[in-house]
């Protein structure tokens, strides 16, 4: 293989959020599990257990509640704050093991290995994985290849063939059991080959990863795009496409839930609006950028056929980019009593920001007013520090609201306990007589 002297490794957490309950719940270990989304409406993990009894990603929680009784499948809500956490430990462990690392999601990230062969890269990539589940608990599989392409089908490869012990280095494999392994493979398999280009593919005979790997990458370009032949080169061991290691920052940001029970008045929904407008906000300054539009939207129910359905939207174009709470409150605030009708009811709302820019870069008006420019600056920055350290919602604005009875279901949820003092895990040992 071409390029055979990179050697790119993708660290895939199993199972990420399943995992991630069954640290601090040791009996939950070989128990089919199940989280489910935002407001408990639909299953976003499942335990292998779970898996290989045929439940999908993506079906809706009451779709299953049958087959889950009979199973005895063990149902969680999601806990983003806890799984983000053990995101972090994981990525900052691996960042250890190699200066150049790219966080791809939040369970995986890519680790460019190309000077560290001589460590015997099999070898190495266990050391991450007993390393990752000795501080944290989680398991993970290593894949490595000479591009991220092949790292990615690597790290597939090594989930699925148990002999590879959950490291698998194409690097280290001949050619001719390369191409076997890679002719059992299906195309859909390769990272970028969705539903809809493994269709396409199959009616031109390209069925498996080694059909694709021997496709003419011009050929295929002319018929999909430029990412295809990209996908191609990379089956074959030229890397196309770099690691980055800084992110790139998002063009958008989104906070939208479904409500725990149907919201009818206007007060309940600038509750829910200001709340996602705070969120949203955290976000942008996170990342250290600023927004000129604001768009938010209220949605009925579309599983009640028999209810009216409304689902409106207002885009606000702000008059100099922010990343204040408060301007975006008041944007938001301005946007709903526009598009708010009573006699409906609403199941769910949210806010989006668009047109994001880097803070540094965003064009600066004659006629700002700088000093008020800075308190806000000095203002967001302190309530960012107080709600990092001290939990999220310490510091939140009045219009949130203090009930949130429209708040998302999240019945099944278990403790933060890594991020909230109060429900830290406690171990109890029995002393000897």
């Amino acid at each position: 293989m071409t390029g055979v002297n990179r050697s790119i490794a993708l660290i895939d957490c199993n199972n990420f959020y399943v995992s991630c309950e069954r640290v601090f719940n040791p009996a939950l270990k070989r128990k089919p599990i199940i989280v489910l989304s935002n407001n408990d409406g639909c299953v976003i993990a499942r335990s292998q257990e779970v898996k290989d009894l045929g439940v999908k990603m993506g079906v809706p929680w009451f779709k299953v509640q049958n087959l889950a009784r009979h199973h005895k499948i063990i149902v969680f809500s999601s806990n983003y704050t806890l799984y983000a956490d053990m995101s972090n430990r994981v990525m900052k462990i691996i960042s250890e093991f190699a200066p150049n690392q790219e966080v791809y999601s939040i369970d995986e990230c890519f680790l460019d290995l190309t000077g560290f062969k001589h460590l015997g890269l099999t070898d190495y990539g266990q050391r991450i994985r007993s390393t990752i589940n000795r501080l944290v608990g989680l398991p993970v599989c290593v894949g490595v290849g000479a591009s991220k392409t092949l790292a990615k089908l690597a790290n597939h490869i090594a989930k699925k063939c148990s002999i590879f012990d959950s490291v698998c280095n194409l690097n280290e494999i001949t050619q001719d059991t390369l191409d076997l392994l890679f002719s059992k493979i299906k195309v859909g398999e390769v990272w970028g080959v969705g539903r809809c280009i493994e269709k396409k593919l199959a009616k031109l005979g390209v069925n498996t990863v080694f059909d694709l790997k021997q496709s003419s990458p011009q050929a295929l370009r002319k018929q999909f795009s430029v990412l295809m032949e990209r996908t191609i080169r990379e089956l074959n061991g030229e890397s196309c496409i770099p690691l980055e290691e800084i992110a790139p920052l998002k063009k958008q940001l989104v906070c939208s839930r479904g409500f725990g029970i149907p919201v009818s008045s206007l007060s309940e929904l600038s509750e829910a609006v200001i709340t996602y407008a705070t969120r949203v906000a955290e976000k942008l300054r996170r990342q250290r950028s600023v927004t000129a539009m604001v768009y938010v939207f209220i949605q009925t129910d579309p599983f009640k056929k028999k209810d009216r359905q409304y689902n409106p939207g207002r885009l606000i174009h702000l008059t100099n980019p922010t990343d204040d709470t408060r301007i975006l409150i008041n944007a938001v605030l301005t946007g709903l009593k526009s598009i708010y009708k009573p006699g409906f009811s609403y199941k769910k709302a949210g806010v989006l920001l668009d047109d994001l820019l880097p803070f540094s870069q965003h064009q600066k008006s004659l006629f700002d007013d700088k000093e008020a420019q800075a308190h806000s600056g000095f203002l967001m920055q302190a309530i960012d520090k107080i709600n990092d350290t001290m939990g999220s919602g310490t510091i939140k604005f009045l219009g949130e609201g203090l009930e949130k009875q429209w708040r998302a279901k999240a019945e099944k949820k278990t403790r933060c306990y890594t991020t909230r003092i109060d429900e830290i895990p406690v171990a109890y040992c029995k002393l000897p007589n």
